[in-house]
């Protein structure tokens, strides 16, 4: 699938995590996902919503006119089970609609999962110091996870962070998450400062600052 992220955003989000981490130890790695999950599970969803549907219509149809008759409890029966087949069908072939009937709730559990995962992957914890912070674009879900090491969440307070989530997830909307990432790594690199994470005399760069992409 072809990357949202252009040349030029590449090069600007890799020089916004070599300027931030100028000023402090925070070890800045940006990474994103096209989504975090397929939500196969919820696909049965689509079957139960299109043939509840196709009941609903049958029995609209036996309230009100007389072509219910036509089809009668077999052909009713056979309608109903073929609508919910293509539910599923359709589900299983379109994401939105998987995304969809998935929810809110389920969607955040796998974007946080993703990202913890990504976290451990991309071994954001070896720092000399535990100051690596993960940026997590899940960008089909539309979600952003900021996660930081022991020696950055010792610092920075609890809710901190939701800043440089809003800016990520406003530009995402608008379609341009390079743009939003850049100046949300410019923010995390104020926090850090102003969080008291400062930069040893014999700093040196642990994590490569260029954007990652996750599978």
């Amino acid at each position: 699938m072809k990357t949202p992220f252009s040349t030029e955003d590449m090069e600007r989000i890799t020089k916004a995590v070599n300027e931030a981490e100028q000023k402090t130890s925070g070890e800045i790695v940006p990474y994103y996902v096209q989504a975090s999950d397929e939500y196969e599970e919820v696909i049965w969803r689509g079957g139960m919503f299109f043939g509840g549907l196709a009941m609903v219509i049958l029995i609209g149809l036996q309230q009100f006119t007389d072509l219910w008759l036509e089809f009668g409890i077999i052909g009713s029966l056979f309608i109903v089970l073929a609508a919910g087949a293509l539910g599923i069908l359709v589900a299983m072939a379109i994401r939105p609609i998987r995304l969809a009937l998935a929810g809110k709730a389920l969607i955040d559990r796998r974007v946080a999962a993703r990202a913890l995962e990504a976290f451990v992957e991309q071994e954001v914890f070896d720092t000399r110091d535990r100051t690596g912070i993960l940026i997590f674009l899940s960008l089909y879900e539309r979600r952003v996870q900021v996660i930081g090491d022991s020696g950055i969440n010792a610092r920075v307070p609890e809710g901190a962070w939701q800043e440089v989530v809003d800016i990520i997830v406003s530009h995402m909307k608008t379609g341009t998450p390079g743009a939003g990432l850049v100046k949300a790594i410019e923010k995390c690199g104020e926090l850090l400062r102003t969080s008291g994470v400062e930069i040893r005399p014999d700093d040196t760069n642990e994590l490569s600052d260029g954007l990652r992409r996750g599978q």
